[in-house]
């Protein structure tokens, strides 16, 4: 770990430094892991407890688990477990390696009720009231009875007697993003109720109440008590929501020890760059702080030290909550601290971590290539070893691969020259960054040049690389990074046959590269769009704002499918169908002529006509100069890195080139080579 001796916190950030005490327990600082999911929970226990831990090592004062599930009626399928006795060990190690740098456990004790299908346990869900469970699952969840209720209440204390016996010193009760059998018995859309646990909001809140007075009673001053809620409103309701919402906090507001104030639409609470902004959240923490003399803890995408300070100097948080931060820089706390802020690696907002909870992998990120790769690769965000045999390493291409590329392999004392054909380094992000709502994506580019400038690394813009210079390089490793460019020929994810006269002259086919470099536009533009990332929806979003008359056609169901693990998918299907002047779903590309451009239904293959001037492909990619490689002499290791080897995402290369950098060699050998968990 580099650091500068001379270098110290200033003065400003130091109240994040303070010890907050939480009921019986004391955090030793402001800094608050929350829960967040990670994809690998009990399938990946080794890879979590070694993840949590190098963030305690960091200087998270509280590190968090995602949520547990506490019983079989509430079986999520990616979530950690605490049914039983068995479990105790299994989360034990997570405990022990978070207090081994002296920070605090949390873990989130859930029961998701009719948010689960519970399709592994098939036990059928609970609920309130009788509900079909969410989404397209063929599943009802029943109507608890009174018996119901009081067996959920004794599985709770079971649960948070194992918590504590495994050394958890926080323990949650999850009534947050509207996922949870209490906030769901709070809902009066949900909660149909006419007993005692229905009706008034008083009622509605009873096993909210009990589960908290429950947890106290078995706690016994040997853990706190955190209450996750979502303040804005109650799931599901039109009117009166965020009345009702303060109305229970009121209720409810000296019964736990800690407050950690979410939204109760976790699209909203975990919103992108695109669709948030830093500190989106305070007006719904200040409502809670108003209400009780409890600590409170609070999210908003922070990424701004300066922004957490004032969280907590102006009243609104207690403990700067984070997730995404606590992702893209497991050692945030250690680098204000020791005054580094400039070697902070700020989240980007992506949301790429979010995709890959979802997605049930191991947490992916795009600042940092290191998460999720603690115990199967032994990487560390912070320390790489260095080189047995120091070498000359020759990087082509200088953007997102190319730059973490030169960056670990300098780290590691290699000698690099880093050669870019343009006048600057970035590659596309620094087109990307033109995109509505991207410019923090530019957040990659920026921390790994500040980091470049620490480091022996030889920057050549404006150089060419071709095969000559290739096989005359006096080197003694080459990686190529020279990017992707995107297909013309209307290949894409869903469409794999190319539509009849795309590239015939007849009319203007235009990609992405082509749009983003500013080539002139004129006339009607049709967007396709079988790439189904941000791509598509945010050329068609920024051809709109520059006054073209824009219509988007994809085959897919929904605009932007991919981005519904993003949590930007809703925001972009609103907006592209605002602002665009037609939208069609469910269609692929037939044919394209001088002035229309044929549309076939992707069911009953029906064809449709669309008038367009010009037509934008955002398909498919191919590696730019993957060709280079052949060129170069046998005796010099060659390796694509990034997009060069496989068009992906920008997390995607980020990860191949610290791959590249710590290797210097992308081979599947090398790729594969990573430990599985004992049970896989």
């Amino acid at each position: 770990m580099r650091t500068d001796p001379t270098a110290e916190c200033p003065a400003d950030l130091q109240p994040l430094f303070d010890p907050v005490p939480i009921g019986p327990v004391i955090a030793p600082n402001r800094f608050y892991q929350v829960p967040h999911g990670t994809g690998m929970a009990r399938a990946h226990l080794k890879s979590l407890e070694r993840m949590r831990t190098i963030k305690a090592e960091g200087g998270w004062g509280v590190v968090c688990t995602e949520q547990c599930d506490f019983h079989p009626t509430s079986n999520h399928l990616r979530e950690l477990q605490l049914w039983d006795d068995t479990d105790v060990g299994k989360l034990r190690p997570v405990v022990e390696g978070i207090h081994a740098h002296g920070s605090l456990a949390g873990i989130e004790l859930s029961h998701n009720g009719s948010h689960v299908a519970n399709l592994d346990s098939r036990i059928p869900p609970l609920a309130p009231s009788s509900l079909p469970v969410r989404g397209v699952y063929p599943v009802t969840a029943r109507e608890m009875t009174r018996a119901d209720i009081a067996d959920l209440r004794q599985w709770h204390k079971s649960a948070i007697r194992r918590a504590i016996e495994c050394g958890f010193d926080i323990v949650y009760i999850y009534a947050g993003h509207g996922q949870t059998l209490p906030v769901h018995f709070l809902s009066p859309v949900m909660n149909q109720r006419t007993d005692e646990y229905g009706g008034s909001l008083s009622n509605r809140s009873r096993l909210l109440r009990e589960l908290l007075e429950d947890a106290r009673e078995v706690a016994d001053g040997r853990a706190a008590i955190a209450l996750r809620f979502g303040a804005d409103t109650l799931p599901h309701m039109q009117t009166g929501g965020q009345q009702e919402a303060m109305d229970a906090i009121t209720e409810l507001a000296e019964l736990p020890d800690l407050w950690d104030v979410t939204l109760t639409d976790f699209g909203k609470d975990g919103a992108s760059s695109r669709f948030g902004s830093e500190g989106h959240e305070e007006h719904w923490a200040r409502m809670v702080k108003a209400r009780t003399t409890k600590p409170v803890v609070g999210v908003g995408w922070f990424t701004s030290p300066e922004t957490m300070a004032a969280q907590v100097r102006n009243g609104t948080l207690d403990l700067v909550g984070a997730a995404r931060a606590s992702i893209a820089d497991p050692h945030l706390p250690r680098k204000i601290r020791e005054g580094a802020l400039s070697r902070i690696r700020p989240c980007i907002g992506c949301n790429i971590c979010i995709a890959s909870d979802a997605l049930a992998v191991p947490l992916t990120c795009t600042q940092n290539p290191t998460m999720g790769e603690e115990w199967r690769r032994q990487w560390h965000p912070e320390r790489t070893p260095p080189a047995d045999t120091k070498k000359r390493v020759l990087i082509v291409g200088g953007g997102p691969a190319g730059l973490e590329a030169s960056r670990v392999a300098a780290e590691r004392g290699h000698h690099v020259i880093l050669a870019e054909a343009q006048d600057r380094l970035g590659g596309h992000v620094n087109a990307l960054a033109q995109l509505p709502g991207l410019e923090t994506w530019r957040r990659v580019v920026d921390w790994r040049l500040r980091e470049l400038q620490t480091l022996p690394v030889e920057i050549a813009l404006g150089s060419v690389i071709d095969s000559h210079t290739l096989a005359q390089a006096d080197v003694d490793a080459i990686g190529i990074a020279t990017g992707a460019r995107w297909r013309r020929d209307g290949v894409g994810h869903l469409q794999r046959n190319p539509p009849a006269n795309v590239g015939a002259d007849r009319m203007p086919v235009l990609t992405p590269d082509q749009v983003l470099s500013g080539e002139p536009i004129s006339g009607r533009v049709l967007v396709y769009d079988d790439d189904h990332y941000f791509m598509g929806a945010n050329l068609a979003l920024l051809l709109a704002s520059k006054g073209l008359s824009v219509d988007y056609m994809t085959p897919a169901p929904v605009v932007a499918a991919y981005t519904q693990f993003t949590n930007e998918q809703q925001g972009l299907h609103q907006e592209v169908t605002e602002r665009c002047s037609s939208v069609h779903l469910l269609h692929g590309l037939a044919s394209v002529s001088a002035s229309r451009v044929q549309a076939r239904d992707v069911y009953t293959g029906q064809e449709a006509t669309i008038t367009c001037d010009v037509i934008v492909l955002v398909t498919g990619r191919i590696p730019a100069e993957a060709t280079l490689a052949h060129h170069v002499s046998e005796n010099t290791p060659t390796h694509l890195i990034g997009d060069a080897l496989s068009p992906g995402t920008l997390a995607a290369a980020v990860h191949n080139g610290h791959l590249y950098g710590r290797h210097l060699s992308t081979n599947t050998a090398v790729a594969s080579n990573y430990r599985r968990e004992p049970h896989a």
